[in-house]
């Protein structure tokens, strides 16, 4: 168990003269060590240290002069070992145990006021309680802990995987490499946890200052910097860089079941974790959670870190439950951004993009000009509507914005500031790749060529085929597609798969080994499974996590090409706009042509993802609480959905067992009163053998 801050010896005296062996130094090494994790502790997660930074450099540098003589004496999870390892050859990808989904991002008090009415009506209550934060400016992290050891972490990456930079987490003071549990605080079998790594402004600007004298690149800004620094093949470079964290989510807590939000924070700091004590806030209704979104605005620019927002959650975790997803993000929380930072700029011009799916999209050319950090040359106009509806014209002087801080978009022009020389723009009647006519609808929203085999759409739609999240074809960049574009070599995406050697010796700088790699790139691209295939089809709404959710519940592409909208909508997270959307590509004569030659050309389409067939708990749910013997919380859910079961983390009327080991709480309540039918380990093992399954 651990020890109580009286039981630690918080100064251990060692004198090094007396140490002759490892024997010796044992004892000693571990004092250090309890004595740095519990100072580590009080400086970084109480924010109250109790003694001084000489103090506590000694004690390092005492624990690290016994490391160095005796390397038997120190382990992975020593806290002198923050410092940097070995250079990695490349950054490892790692699935999340659980998808790290987005925040649908608001900008308006109606749009929060709507969000609180969706919540009251679905959750039939009369006032909300919601969990309210900073929405840090820097880069999402996972930590997982195995055994009260950090055992990796992940960036976001597409949610579904991320970066492994553990070894540069590692070097952060913050993250401790063991959790440290005061006052018997039990610790987790298995932690995963998520939150912000960031740089303070301080920091930042110091940092620039240095990379500057040493002719080295200066960054655009904290963000910038911080996701930079972590993503370094040197550990050493992240160590040098002044990275903190906060933890703001529980993804998994083994053994643990909270009833909110709120909950899960308060037990983050009793392991030794950091979370934002002075700005996280529970909010009695939308009223509260406004009047906070007010003063975390006021605050704003006197924090010492950057914030770009408010992040808003329902507090229980059940009503959380009730709520669900979306297709790529939690109908249970908001992202509501502040008011977006603007600049003036001057359109010398505007473009025309035609899209992969033929969508004309106006693009104002500005003079560069820098907002938040980051320098804007371009921004969206969207459509002829919002052009005609601000009088945007070429030549105007505009205020331009970074919506939430990322997409530069036209506010609107400074018409004082005219001179007569401004001329106004009107979309072309015909595309501009293709020179085919153009249609654009009655509220001039939606401008589409008409050509379904323009190079545009086809130009893009070959990138977004080719993508390494889709059939993964590296060697074929846009300037190769574009040659083949203009030899006339592709003229649908199936045509990929029938080019000849010769065929791609005919662009400028393919010979003949890069024309061998090609054709074995697309060889292989043939073993790509469903899903792939299915996001790289560019499907309108399917991203990677919807085709993964399709190949789930369809065995094989047919299954899919012949569903009906109303058995789409049956499938839990597709809503009718994917539904529309799955069905209308598929009814497309064109679509299956194409996709006809590209099954021809031997792709294999295997679906490990595929749940379709029978399987021996198709329809039931599951509710597992307390400690299970035989399977960690995370293997039993994973056992139960591979049998075709659902395991959700609260207890509802849809629940069909309650799975209770020792420690299980309030669930067990929950199950008696929806009259719910309560398993022991041993009576799951005998229902899984009822039902055919050997364990």
């Amino acid at each position: 168990m651990p020890k109580k801050q009286a039981e630690i010896d918080l100064k251990p005296e060692v004198d090094l003269r007396k140490i002759k062996n490892k024997e010796d130094a044992r004892e000693p090494v571990e004092k250090l060590r309890e004595a740095l994790r519990y100072h580590n502790y009080r400086y970084y997660v109480m924010d109250d240290p109790v003694i001084s930074d000489a103090e506590f450099d000694d004690m390092m540098q005492t624990l690290q002069k016994l490391e160095d003589q005796f390397p038997d004496l120190q382990p992975p999870d020593s806290p002198t070992q923050q410092v940097g390892g070995e250079p990695q050859d490349e950054l490892g990808l790692v699935e999340h145990p659980i998808p790290m989904l987005s925040l649908q991002s608001i900008y308006e008090e109606e749009q929060a006021l709507n969000f609180d009415q969706t919540c009251h009506k679905e959750l039939d209550i009369q006032k909300v309680e919601y969990a309210c934060e900073p929405k840090y400016d820097g880069l999402a992290i996972e930590l997982i802990y195995e055994n009260g050891l950090l055992k990796q972490a992940v960036t976001r990456g597409d949610g579904q995987t991320g970066e492994d930079v553990t070894e540069n987490v590692k070097t952060i003071r913050e993250v401790p490499l063991r959790l440290y549990s005061r006052n018997q605080y039990n610790i987790p079998k298995r932690l995963v946890v998520r939150g912000e790594v960031y740089m303070r402004k301080d920091k930042f600007n110091e940092l620039n200052k240095r990379q500057a004298q040493n002719d080295e690149k200066t960054f655009a800004n904290p963000r910038n910097a911080a996701a930079g620094s972590l993503r370094q093949l040197d550990p050493k470079v992240t160590a040098s860089r002044p990275l903190q964290i906060y933890l703001y989510q529980i993804a998994v807590a083994e053994g643990f079941d909270f009833e909110s939000h709120s909950e899960a924070m308060e037990a983050l700091p009793k392991w030794g974790l950091k979370t934002n004590r002075d700005l996280n806030r529970n909010c009695n209704g939308i009223n509260e959670v406004l009047e906070f979104y007010d003063e975390l605005v006021d605050r704003r620019e006197d924090l010492p870190y950057e914030i770009d927002g408010m992040v808003c959650k329902v507090n229980s975790i059940e009503y959380q439950d009730k709520l669900g997803f979306r297709t790529n993000n939690p109908r249970w929380a908001i992202a509501y951004k502040f008011p977006a930072r603007q600049s003036t700029s001057r359109i010398r011009d505007i473009e025309v993009q035609v899209g992969r799916t033929g969508k004309l999209t106006p693009i104002a050319i500005l003079e560069p000009v820098e907002i938040g950090g980051v320098e804007v040359s371009r921004a969206s106009l969207h459509n002829q509507s919002e052009i005609d509806q601000k009088d945007i014209r070429i030549g105007d002087t505009v205020v331009v914005e970074r919506a939430g801080d990322v997409i530069p978009y036209v506010v609107k022009p400074i018409k004082d500031q005219r001179d007569g020389s401004e001329k106004k723009f009107k979309l072309p009647d015909k595309c501009p790749v293709c020179g085919s006519d153009v249609v654009m609808s009655k509220d001039k929203k939606q401008t589409h060529c008409t050509n379904i085999k323009c190079p545009a759409q086809l130009r893009e739609g070959i990138k977004h085929f080719v993508s390494k999240d889709g059939m993964d074809i590296e060697g074929l960049g846009i300037k190769r597609v574009e040659h083949l574009l203009d030899l006339e070599l592709v003229k649908r995406i199936s045509d990929l798969y029938y080019l000849k050697k010769d065929d791609w010796m005919q662009i400028p700088d393919v010979a003949d080994k890069s024309a061998k790699n090609l054709l074995d790139e697309i060889e292989n691209s043939k073993k790509q499974p469903l899903h792939r295939l299915l996001y790289a089809l560019g499907i309108p709404h399917v991203g990677q996590h919807m085709a993964r959710v399709l190949a789930q519940h369809f065995e094989t592409l047919d299954d899919l090409k012949d569903a009906t909208e109303d058995e789409l909508m049956e499938i839990h997270e597709v809503g009718p706009e994917v539904a529309r959307a799955v069905e209308l590509f598929f009814s497309n004569d064109d679509n299956l042509k194409d996709i006809d030659r590209i099954l021809d050309a031997g792709l294999k389409l295997q679906n490990p993802l595929e749940k379709s067939k029978k399987q021996p708990l198709d329809g039931l749910t599951f509710v597992f609480t307390g400690t299970l013997e035989t399977w960690t919380r995370d293997e039993i859910q994973d056992k139960v959905e591979s049998l075709g079961g659902r395991a959700t983390s609260n207890v509802s009327s849809n629940t069909d067992f309650v799975v209770a080991g020792p420690g299980a709480g309030s669930k067990l309540d929950d199950a008696r009163e929806h009259d719910i039918e309560v398993l022991n380990e041993e009576e799951f093992k005998e229902l899984l053998d009822e039902k055919g399954v050997k364990i």
